[in-house]
């Protein structure tokens, strides 16, 4: 693992960035005209680059290119960041939390800010821990001080008026065990309580930032821990009269596994604190710690899952809404679930492409200003190219994430939208910008996606020239899937696997794939299917499932492109009220969809004509009492007018091959009743009721108990987005309460 750190105050250097403003002119320009000075002549200017309204957006803008030169060059993105007091602006720039120029114009106003403190000293203590500098603060009446900067373990910094640190520096002087105190060059009282104008002036103007998610952990120097993104502003606000814990932070990053560390800007200031730090000082391995005085472990719901899969995906917590089909899984919930640093899939399965093209144009324009979304594709076996124009509706509009549902193999479309834009890095790892997250129920489907694909595909789509030479010999070196989703029990579509089973099963057959095929990066695991409930997500976690998917919970919400009246009666399901009945799309086969039952007549009518249409070869072999009661109940019209609608919703060859095969008509007229049971239900034909197929899972009968009698009890007032964050949180809450029962009892 490796984290990033970058310089604050007391690394700039005369002639900093020459290198860098000609490589980007662009955003050189862009802090030329946020300034209003030239950002290249300040830097040759030794005069105002030490003065702290002008050294600390030199240091950000340096900061910055700095970053992006590293990044170009290697293509390597860091595990963490970490900036000391003014460089924590470009740790959270480097995690996407803000862009170039808005990240300048923070710095900028903190610089002016923290300029207009006069009167103010700091002094640096060599040679005496934090305790002990706070005990000679203590005993020598020096209250009018704060520790400003805790460096090493036993370089520690103080702030106060001028006058105060000169008293103090006198006393520290004489202390045995100390080294030096050198007194800093600065005019203001920083990160000390006698900035606390500037920090409320910089609270105000902070309030009209929006901040995106963070998709890499940031460290706080207020905190030592990573920032919470709920409470960004109000901890970047309370840096500027807080101490710098820069000690605690790299031993909090040293007690990851496998650290190391990269100073990203000019100078050397910090890689030279953090060899003082690992010599000095412990780790901090604190990621299951229960501290005696709380009781409260450091579990929360950012910290569910797996890091790497959310920086991956840009996203805070490891929570994913999978793709329903018809759009159920609406642009409006897509959007809301981005926002809050989620991820949801809008489902185009049984959409036109027209009705796809225009979800993704408006969900780029609602996230043009971040957020990760993806788009679900469903299998269809007899129509590949539908699934080829799919695919190529998403790489024109540069959608980088898929979630492949009901596949039983690799297809061609799959691989291409996988190969395309594959590169090698710097150091020699593949980057790949198309992801496909392949939702699964067996172990043969998994491991075809966890393996290269096939040679003969690659072979055919570089003779035709859909992938390049470059990219077929990238992909023989990656797997398929980027991630996989193992989907349970689940509506709709479904197996009927058991998570128990399931989990275990293909984790260790990613494990083996992985040695197999030596991939270097791990391929992550997800769970699905039953999570309705922080006990059922609780689980999945402990399964040692990477991010979680939900799906039937979000049918249920205001989001969910469905009527008023399925809802309603989502609304008053129970974990008992579903059934299996015969799959439309797959009717022939006898496929299994997952459904609402309580009362609906849907699943007790589909697999009475799938038992018809296994007893008899035509349409006309059916007793005239049978036919007659699916005329008057099931179709509400005649079997010949529902041919004529057939008729008209099939090409030409199908109805040809239907008309040469008794049998295949048959099943055609019966599938009209599946779509036509799927479009009452999502436009709410009261008339069609009974009728209505609904997919659904148990998971949302459970959801329905967890929520009985609060304000989620009415799906008028669930949205998917606080839903998420409902169940990731009260996960976390369950987890810190089991753990700490746990070591209770050890």
């Amino acid at each position: 693992m490796i984290s990033f750190v970058f310089p604050g105050q007391g690394s700039q250097k005369i002639g900093m960035g020459e290198d860098l403003f000609g490589r980007y002119p662009e955003l050189t320009a862009k802090a030329d005209h946020i300034l209003g000075y030239s950002i290249q002549e300040l830097c040759r200017d030794g005069e105002r680059l030490n003065q702290t309204q002008f050294t600390q957006p030199a240091l950000y803008v340096v900061n910055a290119l700095s970053y992006l030169k590293k990044t170009e060059e290697t293509g390597l993105k860091p595990d963490f960041t970490a900036g000391h007091s003014l460089g924590e602006y470009n740790a959270l720039y480097a995690s996407g939390a803000f862009d170039f120029e808005e990240g300048l114009q923070l710095v900028k106003k903190r610089g002016e800010l923290m300029s207009r403190a006069k009167g103010g000293g700091m002094a640096a203590v060599i040679g005496l821990t934090h305790e002990q500098v706070t005990d000679v603060l203590r005993e020598n009446h020096l209250d009018m001080i704060d520790i400003a900067n805790m460096n090493t373990p036993q370089q520690i910094v103080i702030s106060g008026f001028k006058e105060d640190i000169e008293k103090a520096a006198s006393v520290f002087e004489a202390v045995n065990g100390v080294k030096m105190v050198h007194r800093l060059n600065v005019s203001g009282a920083f990160h000390s309580r006698y900035m606390l104008e500037a920090k409320e002036e910089f609270s105000r103007f902070i309030e009209s930032f929006h901040f995106k998610p963070l998709s890499i952990p940031v460290i706080s120097n207020v905190t030592a821990r990573p920032y919470e993104q709920r409470e960004l502003k109000e901890t970047l606000t309370g840096q500027i009269t807080g101490s710098v814990n820069w000690t605690d932070s790299i031993r909090f990053l040293m007690g990851r596994k496998n650290m190391s560390f990269e100073e990203i800007g000019p100078g050397k200031v910090l890689t030279g604190l953090i060899q003082r730090i690992t010599a000095e000082a412990e780790p901090i391995t604190d990621e299951i710690k229960v501290p005696a005085e709380t009781g409260k472990s450091s579990i929360t719901a950012a910290s569910l899952g797996n890091e790497e899969f959310k920086r991956d995906y840009q996203l805070k917590y490891a929570y994913l809404a999978g793709g329903m089909y018809r759009g159920i899984s609406s642009k409006e919930m897509v959007v809301k679930l981005a926002e809050k640093g989620m991820m949801g899939f809008f489902g185009t399965g049984g959409l036109n492409i027209a009705h796809v093209e225009d979800a993704i144009l408006s969900i780029q324009h609602e996230l043009r200003d971040g957020g990760s979304f993806g788009i679900n594709v469903v299998h269809n076996m007899k129509h590949t190219d539908s699934e080829e124009k799919m695919i190529d509706l998403l790489l024109k509009h540069g959608v980088q994430n898929l979630e492949a549902s009901a596949f039983l193999t690799v297809t061609p479309a799959l691989v291409r939208f996988r190969a395309k834009g594959l590169k090698r890095g710097a150091g020699g790892q593949i980057i790949a910008r198309q992801r496909i997250i392949a939702k699964l129920s067996r172990p043969e489907v998994a491991e075809a996606f966890l393996s290269p694909a096939p040679d003969h595909i690659l072979q055919k789509l570089a003779a035709e020239n859909k992938i390049t030479a470059e990219e077929a010999s990238l992909m023989r070196e990656i797997p398929v899937a980027h991630d996989i989703c193992v989907e349970a029990d689940s509506g709709g579509h479904t197996d009927g696997g058991v998570a128990y089973s399931l989990m275990p099963a293909i984790i260790r057959l990613r494990d083996d794939m992985m040695k197999k095929y030596r991939y270097g990066k791990t391929v992550r695991i997800g769970a699905a299917g039953g999570i309705g409930t922080p006990e059922a997500a609780m689980a999945a976690f402990m399964l040692g499932a990477d991010f979680i998917v939900t799906g039937s919970i979000n049918q249920c919400t205001v989001e969910a492109a469905t009527s008023g009246l399925v809802k309603d009666l989502l609304q008053q399901m129970n974990v008992q009220d579903t059934a299996y009945a015969p799959a439309g799309d797959m009717f022939e086969s006898g496929s299994k969809v997952q459904v609402l039952k309580k009362g609906l007549f849907f699943p007790t009518r589909a697999s009475k004509l799938h038992e018809l249409y296994q007893r008899h070869r035509s349409i006309e072999e059916i007793d005239e009492k049978t036919l007659r009661q699916i005329e008057e109940k099931y179709f509400k019209a005649s079997v010949s007018s529902i041919y004529d609608k057939v008729k008209a919703h099939y090409s030409n060859e199908d109805i040809s091959k239907a008309e040469r095969n008794p049998k295949q008509k048959m099943a055609l007229i019966f599938k009209w009743y599946f779509r036509q049971s799927s479009a009452s239900a999502i436009k709410g034909d009261p008339d069609a009721k009974v009728d209505f197929q609904i997919h659904c899972g148990p998971a949302l009968g459970a959801f329905n108990q967890w929520v009985k009698g609060t304000e989620l009890e009415s799906w008028k007032n669930r949205h998917a987005d606080d839903i998420g964050m409902r169940l990731m949180e009260e996960t976390a809450s369950l987890l810190n309460q089991k753990l700490g029962s746990f070591l209770q009892t050890c």
